[in-house]
């Protein structure tokens, strides 16, 4: 070097020899250039010389060399500036030697230098090629301290390290942050940065900040990758937004995505879910075509769409392929096929296979649960009860579905000591099952529990249900400790009780008393009512006082034994607890109120009714519409019509809203009470309400108005009806027929009862009834008789009452003989003479003189009939007329014996005198 430079002595300047320390290609040179350079006369250390030597020494990996010159330019006195400084860093973070270059960095940050950004970014991107993500974050965070004071601000190859590591480190948050940073500083991310905050969004299920970033990716022009879009694949197949999945896959196609296995096996679960399994087959033929088909989950794929289509054998199929292929199995696939092999109920083959599973050790829970519901579904309890003890001795640890077989298992063989001692293992473990899980196993300790008591001896009960209590117990007890564990218990008390199944909930029921928890009101009021529907009244009173001897008694236990009472048709008892509750101050419940109303109605206790009534209006209950409804019924079934009127109107002053059924019933009302008009006005006054008129209330008003003899409103009502779409029923038919006979409109009938065959109506007893009625009226004796055997023809058996209007129409007309006809084909199709048609015919003999017919009309039907003093007064008069004066004697007697009066002033023949 000496040679070299020998003709430079004194001519360089120190700047120039700066320049040539620079351009030297080796490190070599550059030691023995500065060796020289140090020997001329117009060198002063600088650091400016320190920082080109320590470049080369790092650009050639000279680590210790570079310390040394360090440490010369500390010697000499020279103050190494954030460039010197960063140079030695990266010569640190070059060679991986990390521990050195934190150490140094450290000694900088004391001294006050803050190297520049280009030494950080080194500094970083060694620290995560050697997966030092944590140091990495540290670094990024002195970073951000110095950023103001320091003016070290990150560039892009900055933030997209930092993200990477705060990506690898699994924190999302954090990653976000650093991109909003990035942001902020107008920097646009590259695609693998996307990918990776995708990538981790989806884990974390940030489904909608996963499509914020694609679509901020796309906004920027950016194509995605094919790692990128099989993240968002797998985000919307785990989402079940499988539209949103197949139009990201038509615009891959788009983009000319490179679409590799990873995707299409995503593609084949996606069509396999939605059920599009030709789709699914039709991609993984295309898979195998272009050679893609390597990898063991696209086999298991496929596989898992032909089992969603119940296409076993095609499962067993492509999981055959992929072993033929040399694809090496995992547990992954031999769980799939222990599936198939359970779906196939084939217990020889997926014993098989899950031998071969355990030769990669333990099998997971879902593969044990599989087999062991195969056993529990075919019945084969010995083979389930020898598993769980294999799993209990090979100490597999039990999750939440796992133990709920096991408890079923348990509980259905007997082994209820070996599910109690699991179930305390899981506690110990500390394994925490979900509330709906501990309900599950509540409900089949109660069930195993009422199957055992209802099956074995007497010891054997005492014992089972000992064992079972206990496990019992203690399971109720982890529920209770739960947050609403209590209200838990109480529903499922009140589901087994709605579900019939009353023993379990009262063996529940009890269980939370002897806790000394009490049940909730709602569930012991289930019970009770549950066991009113089902007429055990002995088990509801039970029920009902062992809760007031464990707790305080509130209103709606009262109500529920006042449903069963009424249920069980003990109404004087459900009457006289009602009205206990009510002076003891409980709430009256409403539905309990109608319950009760309507029961007492039925059987006829108006009185109770009414004091019901007005201890609710004094006590200032709270009534609903259905309560007022059963009340005014209750005033009409009794007759009190007025009183059904106050009690309306106290309904529209307190503002409770009027049902159609409200409607109805006042039309009733003011229907039996001749108030037509009224009648009407209710009527009206459901059509201003808007509500939906039906048959029912249409039907009612045409009853009425036929009854008063008002044909053409009953009629204009009629048509009306149709008008509005409703099809008049049988009994709107028949309210109309009755109405045109009334008033002696036969024809009308007639078409009525025409037009209702000809829409499909069965014309029923009622029906010819009503027809037969209108012929009787209109004198239409024959179309009469014809009617009575259309109904014979329809194998209808008439009764008296369809003769019987046709026989008051023939005596009505002075025609006996007919009336005699008709009474004589009466009796030869077995139909028995009533007392009203035996008197007008006795009354038609008598006046008419005809003394044997009466007498042998009043000897055949005497013995059938109950006594009627007409009957018995005109038989002693047509007797003593014909001479019998024995037989007149008698009934004579007969009328003293049974209390009737004797009508003296019957004459016979009275119609053949001369007026």
């Amino acid at each position: 070097m000496r040679e070299a430079m020998a003709s430079f002595v004194a001519k360089l300047t120190f700047r120039e020899m700066c320049v040539v320390l620079r351009e030297q290609r080796g490190w070599r040179q550059a030691h023995d250039f500065f060796s020289w350079m140090k020997l001329q006369l117009c060198y002063e250390p600088s650091v400016v010389a320190y920082t080109i030597l320590l470049r080369a020494y790092g650009n050639a990996s000279k680590i210790e060399l570079a310390e040394e010159a360090f440490l010369e330019m500390l010697e000499a006195g020279v103050e190494p500036d954030a460039v010197a400084c960063g140079t030695l860093l990266c010569v640190y973070a070059r060679r991986g030697r990390h521990g050195d270059m934190m150490l140094f960095y450290a000694a900088t940050r004391r001294r006050g230098v803050a190297p520049p950004v280009s030494a950080f970014n080194f500094m970083l991107s060694s620290l995560q090629k050697h997966r030092l993500h944590g140091k990495v974050i540290h670094l990024w965070k002195h970073m951000m301290e110095m950023e103001e004071a320091n003016n070290v601000v990150p560039n892009h190859f900055t933030y997209t390290v930092v993200i990477g590591s705060f990506v690898k480190a699994g924190l999302l948050e954090e990653a976000m942050d650093v991109l909003g940073k990035m942001r902020a500083s107008r920097l646009v991310p590259e695609e693998a940065t996307y990918s990776c905050l995708i990538s981790l969004s989806s884990r974390h299920g940030r489904g909608e900040q996963v499509v914020m970033l694609y679509e901020e990716m796309r906004a920027h022009g950016i194509v995605p990758s094919n790692y990128t879009c099989a993240s968002l694949l797998a985000l919307y197949d785990k989402s079940e937004d499988y539209s949103k999945a197949l139009s990201l896959f038509s615009e891959m196609e788009r983009s000319r995505v490179v679409i590799d296995e990873v995707i299409y096996g995503i593609l084949i679960r996606i069509y396999g879910k939605i059920g599009l399994y030709d789709d699914a087959q039709r991609t993984f033929e295309e898979i195998v075509s272009a050679g893609l088909l390597s990898d063991e989950q696209t086999y298991v794929a496929m596989a898992q769409v032909h089992m969603n289509a119940r296409n076993y054998d095609k499962a067993l199929q492509v999981l055959g392929l992929m072993r033929s292929r040399n694809v090496k199995p995992s547990k992954f696939s031999y769980g799939a096929l222990l599936r198939c092999h359970v779906a196939r109920e084939d217990i020889a083959a997926a014993e098989d296979v899950f031998r071969a599973l355990c030769k990669y050790g333990l099998p997971d829970v879902f593969c044990c649960n599989d087999l062991l519901r195969l056993y529990v579904k075919l019945g084969q309890l010995e083979k389930a009860s020898a598993f769980i003890l294999k799993m209990r001795k090979e100490d597999i640890q039990l999750d939440e579905a796992l133990c709920m077989t096991v408890m079923e298992v348990c509980c259905k063989s007997g082994m209820i000591t070996d599910a109690d001692k699991i179930l305390k293992e899981m506690n110990n473990g500390g394994v925490t099952m979900k509330s709906s899980t501990m309900v599950s196993i509540i409900e089949m300790y109660a069930r195993n529990r009422t199957s055992v008591m209802q099956e074995q001896d007497s010891s054997s009960k005492a014992l089972a249900c000992q064992t079972d209590s206990s496990a019992l117990n203690a399971t109720l007890k982890s529920l209770l400790d739960t947050p609403g564990g209590s209200s838990i218990a109480c529903q499922l008390i009140r589901k087994l009780a709605r579900e019939g199944r009353t023993c379990e909930a009262k063996f529940l029921h009890e269980q939370l008393t002897q806790l000394g928890v009490k049940p909730e009101d709602s569930a012991t009021s289930t019970l009770i009512v549950q066991y009113g529907q089902e007429q055990k009244l002995h088990q509801a009173e039970e029920l009902f006082e062992s809760a007031s001897t464990s707790f305080p008694i509130r209103g709606p236990v009262y109500n529920a034994m006042v449903d069963a009472l009424c249920k069980c048709g003990n109404i004087g008892e459900a009457y006289h607890l009602f009205m206990k509750m009510a002076d003891q101050g409980h709430s009256r419940d409403v539905v309990t109120i109608s319950i009760l109303v309507t029961h007492l109605t039925k059987h006829g206790k108006f009185q109770e009714v009414e004091n019901i009534m007005h201890g609710c209006f004094h006590g200032e209950v709270e009534l609903d519409t259905v309560a007022y409804n059963t009340f005014i019924k209750s005033m009409l079934e009794s007759g009190k019509l007025y009183s059904a009127v106050n009690i309306y109107d106290r309904m529209i002053s307190t503002g409770v809203p009027r049902s159609l059924q409200t409607f109805n019933i006042m039309i009733s009302v003011y229907g039996l009470g001749g108030k037509l008009d009224k009648a009407a006005e209710m009527f009206a006054a459901a059509q201003e309400l808007g509500l939906l008129i039906d048959e029912k209330i249409y039907t009612n008003m045409l009853n009425f108005y036929g009854k008063a003899g008002r044909h053409q409103e009953a009629s204009s009502l009629f048509d009306r009806m149709k008008e509005l779409g409703i099809m008049p029923g049988k009994i709107s038919c028949n309210s109309m027929i009755n109405a045109y006979a009334t008033a002696r409109l036969h024809d009308e009938a007639e078409i009525v009862f025409q037009e209702m065959q000809s829409h499909g109506q069965v014309p029923d007893s009622t029906t010819y009834l009503a027809l037969i009625r209108s012929y009787s009226e209109s004198r239409c004796y024959s179309k009469a008789e014809k009617a009575i055997q259309m109904m014979l023809t329809s194998g209808i058996t008439p009764s008296c009452p369809h003769f019987s209007h046709l026989i008051f129409a023939f005596l009505k007309a002075d025609q006996i003989d007919e009336a005699q006809r008709i009474c004589s084909q009466m009796q030869e199709i077995g139909v028995a003479v009533d007392l009203a048609c035996c008197r007008a015919m006795m009354r038609a003999y008598l006046e008419h003189g005809r003394v044997d017919e009466g007498i042998s009309l009043f000897e055949t039907t005497r013995g059938s009939l109950k006594p009627d003093s007409f009957i018995l007064s005109a038989a002693f008069h047509l007797y003593e007329h014909s001479g019998s004066e024995p037989e007149a004697g008698d009934v004579l007697e007969a009328i003293g014996l049974h209390g009737a009066s004797f009508l003296r002033s019957l004459k016979v023949g009275s119609k053949l005198e001369p007026t």
